[in-house]
């Protein structure tokens, strides 16, 4: 359905009797652009040329390179994933409870900084006198000699 609508606004765009590039040009492009559809929309021709070049959208199941190959210098690049697309891999079981424990960690240490930072704070509620003040009373209290 999408390769048919993506083919008839190209097909508008590039039939060289509505384009507005050379005829030579347009004719070229809409060829290619018949040949195109024609292998997209008939099944066996899209799996033929997908093997011609070596894409395969079945890599999930099956590796795009042959196991016999063992020199070094292959063209055959062995992933680690069998996705194609490690960004779209979804979370396993493992990974999902190990974020999960990630996260109560962080809010068990969030929840214990709180209640230590409240239960050992010195709360004073006097005012705190700037240090000129601070050191006037100190000066009054050594000149009148008491003792501290």
């Amino acid at each position: 359905m999408e390769i048919r609508r993506a083919y008839r606004e190209l097909s508008k765009r590039y039939h060289p009797d509505t384009t507005e590039l050379s005829k030579p040009v347009a004719t070229a492009k809409f060829q290619q652009l018949n040949e195109a559809y024609a292998t997209l929309s008939n099944p066996q021709r899209r799996q033929a040329y997908d093997l011609k070049i070596g894409y395969s959208r079945y890599n999930v199941i099956q590796p795009s390179y042959p196991f016999d190959r063992t020199d070094n210098n292959s063209k055959y690049r062995v992933s680690s994933s069998a996705y194609l697309d490690p960004t779209d891999r979804p979370l396993s079981a493992g990974e999902l409870f190990a974020v999960l424990m990630m996260a109560l960690s962080l809010i068990a240490c969030l929840i214990l900084a709180i209640a230590i930072g409240l239960t050992r704070s010195e709360v004073s509620l006097e005012p705190i006198q700037p240090p000129g003040v601070l050191i006037e009373n100190l000066i009054l209290i050594i000149a009148q000699g008491k003792p501290t």
